[in-house]
């Protein structure tokens, strides 16, 4: 890959000039390192400067002072520090460099990422001299990750993680020696901080074709190495409906999430299979939102497809017919589910969500059998399943594919996508049914019936909102009137 293929875009040109001007009048040393260098050769927009200076934390503070903007320390034992600019539009980061430029590259991690860049006016730079002493630029034009030397994991077993998720954001492969390193020091991912293990499993799990990136991990050794409470599935056999056994299902269901999301091709369905998803503008923004930073439904969605069979292996029996059952595991995967993302330091409104979505992955199939289901039904599905609610129904037939694959039955499947987009129908036409108006309040209860106080106010409460949901009640009369039937079969 030659020099004059470095794309620096204007913006980025005109704001690399400022730092520039902004160092030491006498000078220092300052190169433009790891993955900003690595994508204005491969051309790519990026938001994120790297700089290495000999001391960041002096330098940082000044840069900020230039430029309007704040600076903080990342790490004070390494010497990191940020710049973040008022607009927010960059974000500025400074590392200390461990002797000389060629000394500090050797310490990265990827060939991709150890390449510098004297720092200077944006012309300059657009045609200084790349600094490449591991090949990173021909590793680029053979689109792949190779490690930088072989201690590199155990220098920082983040790294194991991260060869994954820049291979799937790069759409690269990793280097074959580099792949037998990893399995070699795959072990060392567990005693990673589950702060950084939450960032690059969400940047993983946000690209496409994340399915197979969970198919990489497990190959490479990390995936129970990650999430040991994934081991025992590996080699559970399911009843004969199923084609895989508990691991793979789950992987795959990850991959089926993604097919039914609109993400990315699936090997064992096709369009006619994704067209009878009910799908629009408004569905696709509500996976898009954010439930934390750097959390989307979207990604969140994946991890709960592959943690939704996590408790299959210690709750398997086998029935007097001789067939597999698994009573009970939607429950306890649900609290190990919670466990692991506790462990993984994700935030409580993140663990919340795919708690649900383990919780009652089984819950859409359950609101009817044959025919559609009820106002009432659909009530209850949405008042147990919360903000999961939508989530929930694309979780199942994500299942539902990856349980079956080539052998999907064709009517079952088209009974299954009526289902769906018959509750978000009623979801998105009905709000009566999702959240009844209040037309009675527990004061007015008490009064009515002479009831103290307690669960059974909290009850007649909930079976006037059922009432309300199915259509049976649309007054405060009305209301009264059901309540008082109510008590008097008790």
């Amino acid at each position: 890959m030659e020099d004059s293929k470095l794309v620096i875009k204007p913006g980025a040109s005109r704001l690399l000039t400022r730092i520039s001007r902004s160092l030491p009048p006498e000078g220092i040393p300052a190169y433009l390192v790891g993955g900003f260098v690595r994508d204005a050769l491969l051309g790519r927009d990026t938001a994120d400067i790297d700089i290495a200076v000999p001391d960041a934390l002096a330098t940082a503070p000044g840069v900020a002072k230039a430029l309007g903007g704040t600076a903080f320390v990342l790490d004070k034992d390494t010497g990191a520090a940020r710049v973040v600019l008022l607009d927010k539009a960059w974000q500025i980061d400074f590392t200390s460099l461990q002797g000389d430029i060629e000394d500090d590259l050797a310490r990265r991690d990827f060939t991709v990422n150890a390449m510098a860049i004297p720092l200077g006016d944006g012309a300059a730079i657009a045609a200084a001299a790349v600094i490449d002493p591991y090949g990173g630029r021909q590793d680029l034009e053979r689109q792949l990750i190779r490690a930088v030397g072989e201690a590199v994991f155990r220098d920082d077993a983040a790294r194991l993680l991260r060869a994954v998720r820049l291979a799937a954001e790069l759409d690269f492969g990793i280097e074959s020696g580099t792949e037998a390193l990893m399995k070699r020091d795959a072990h060392y991912i567990a005693g990673v901080a589950g702060e950084r293990v939450r960032e690059e499993l969400l940047r993983l799990l946000a690209r496409p074709g994340a399915g197979a990136r969970l198919a990489c991990l497990d190959e490479l050794g990390l995936l129970t190495a990650l999430v040991p409470e994934l081991g025992p599935a590996r080699g559970v056999t399911q009843p004969k409906v199923h084609v895989w056994d508990v691991l793979e299902h789950s992987i795959q269901t990850g991959a089926a999430v993604e097919f039914v999301l609109r993400e990315n091709a699936w090997e064992y369905a096709g369009d006619d299979i994704l067209n009878e998803i009910p799908w629009s503008a408004e569905i696709s923004a509500h996976f898009d939102r954010e439930v934390s930073p750097g959390g989307t439904r979207r990604a969140l969605l994946k991890l709960a497809a592959l943690l939704h069979d996590v408790a299959k292996p210690q709750t398997r029996r086998i029935d007097a017919d001789g067939r597999a059952r698994f009573l009970g595991h939607p429950q306890q995967g649900a609290a190990a589910a919670a466990a692991i993302m506790e462990r993984l330091r994700f935030s409580q409104r993140e663990i919340n969500l795919v708690e649900l979505l383990v919780k009652y992955h089984l819950r859409p199939l359950q609101m009817s059998h044959e025919v559609l289901p009820t106002r009432r039904a659909i009530y209850r599905y949405f008042r147990d399943t919360g903000e999961a609610g939508i989530d929930l129904l694309y979780l199942c037939l994500a299942d539902h594919l990856a349980t079956r694959a080539r052998g999907l039955d064709a009517a079952q499947w088209r009974a299954h996508t009526a289902m769906t987009a018959y509750v978000l129908a009623k979801y998105r036409e009905e709000e009566n049914i999702i959240a009844p108006p209040k037309l009675i309040d527990g004061h007015d209860i008490m009064q009515e019936f002479g009831l103290e106080p307690g669960p059974a106010v909290g009850e007649l409460l909930e079976a006037l909102r059922e009432a309300q949901a199915a259509g049976e009640v649309t007054t405060r009369e009305a209301g009264l009137a059901y309540l008082r039937r109510i008590r008097g079969r008790h």
